[in-house]
């Protein structure tokens, strides 16, 4: 391994809220392969927002890990993470700091939020990548052995896209972009539904097409919304891994989810994840950017496996995460309408040196912030009352969600607003917390 200054780390991150021992000590092993496998130090970063007693269990389970060469762990409660983003903010000189502090560590779950702390402690630690992971899922085992996302990831990420052919089995990528950066490689997962809707379908499966087309656009016809919903939220299927498969090309945002991806820094250190609270689904912009910017990647055949916890099947689990479901669809108004402005602006989505330029996705979340709420008033409309007909905890959901209307919709816009000031002050961020932690 090459050490000083040259040595190439990377951050293997999991951001966490919940008992996960079993998935830190897998993970572990997986910054173990790494180390082993390719010329990297792996900063294994645990975001611990869990209780006391959960965070001390995982402490223990990060005590027992093997301590295996080039590997470093960092297992961050709430308290210090707190305490590094206030110092990254300080130093930034960043006007209202408790208002950015409060985007980046919000008080409520945020998908964007956790994994935006990681991109920052990754480019303090020193980091090119970042890896992510999450703690309700596990590794597919082939042959006797896990199967790693990390292979693909390290195989590939960084390396101008022509010297990426000899390490994929497919080139389904432009020519004329081979000169660029593979600057994201993913796959997806296999098992139980990524978002927990499945019990609406089990129940009719005209209500699920319904409700989970809403997130469709909203000029979109009934038949490209029923296909919409047949294909959501599957990922890969159920097909266990049978040897490898990568292709390198334009990755399809529907192909790849945040549990198993890997970015390059010139991705998330020019742009952060939308910080929103208690929306399912925060945390695809970059992958959305990174393919509207036309910037090569790799999609393998690496899926992780999904598993709902304990949690979302008790009743205010199930409460808490139609919540979720329901931001996310009044999340798409807006971002339907600058995923289309990204499509039209293609590589003038990149900088002079190719790198992701923040001003037109600011601007373009800017303009959507105008747009008539009439169309999230409508899918609220349709969500009261499939909801009702299904009955039971659905009915007594829509109830609450009805009462809380004015305030969703409200969110939803406000939610996009703070994207736009979060990304305004990130790249004082990244600066600020470059180097501030090796």
């Amino acid at each position: 391994m090459r050490r000083g200054t040259d040595v190439h780390r990377i951050c293997l991150a999991l951001p966490t809220d919940r008992e996960c021992s079993a998935t830190i000590t897998a993970i572990g092993a997986e910054a173990a392969y790494a180390a082993a496998h390719f010329d990297v130090e792996v900063r294994l970063l645990i975001l611990d927002s869990s209780d006391p007693a959960t965070r001390a269990g995982h402490a223990r389970t990060v005590a027992a890990l093997p301590g295996d060469p080039g590997v470093v762990v960092h297992h961050l409660d709430e308290s210090a993470q707190r305490e590094f983003l206030r110092g990254a903010i300080e130093r930034a000189a960043l006007p209202e700091p408790e208002r950015i502090l409060g985007l980046l560590l919000p008080d409520a779950l945020s998908y964007g939020a956790c994994t935006n702390r990681a991109f920052l402690i990754a480019a303090a630690l020193g980091c090119r990548s970042v890896h992510r992971r999450d703690s309700d899922c596990a590794y597919q085992v082939f042959g006797g052995e896990p199967v790693y996302p990390v292979h693909h990831e390290l195989t590939s990420l960084g390396k101008r896209a022509f010297d990426a052919f000899s390490g994929v089995t497919e080139v389904a990528l432009d020519p004329a972009l081979a000169h660029r950066p593979v600057s994201m490689v993913g796959a997806s997962f296999i098992g139980e539904l990524s978002v927990d809707v499945g019990g609406i379908r089990e129940l009719d499966k005209d209500a699920y097409d319904e409700v989970v087309g809403l997130w469709a656009p909203g000029h979109w016809s009934a038949e490209q919304r029923r296909e919409l919903a047949e294909e959501s939220f599957k990922g890969a299927g159920l097909m266990p891994f049978t040897g490898d498969r990568s292709t390198l090309t334009l990755v399809d945002p529907m192909r790849v989810d945040m549990s198993n991806i890997a970015f390059d820094r010139d991705v998330y250190e020019r742009l952060p994840l939308p910080p929103a609270t208690a929306t399912i689904g925060s945390d695809y912009f970059l992958i959305h950017a990174v393919y509207d910017a036309a910037l090569p990647g790799v999609l393998h055949n690496r899926h992780i496996e999904n598993y709902y916890t304990g949690e979302r099947r008790t009743h205010a689990g199930f409460l808490a995460y139609q919540t979720r479901f329901v931001k996310f669809l009044l999340s798409m108004l807006y971002f339907h309408y600058v995923y289309d402005r990204m499509a039209d602006a293609g590589t003038s989505l990149l900088d002079d040196e190719g790198r992701l330029d923040p001003a037109p996705f600011a601007a373009f979340l800017s303009e959507s912030v105008r747009l008539d709420s009439a169309e999230n008033e409508r899918r609220l409309d349709t969500v009261a009352a499939v909801y009702g007909r299904l009955g039971g905890r659905y009915a007594e959901f829509a109830h609450g969600m009805t009462a809380g209307r004015e305030r969703l919709l409200d969110e939803a816009a406000l939610d996009t607003e703070e994207f736009v000031q979060l990304i305004g002050v990130w790249e004082a961020l990244v600066d600020a917390s470059r180097g501030a932690l090796r």
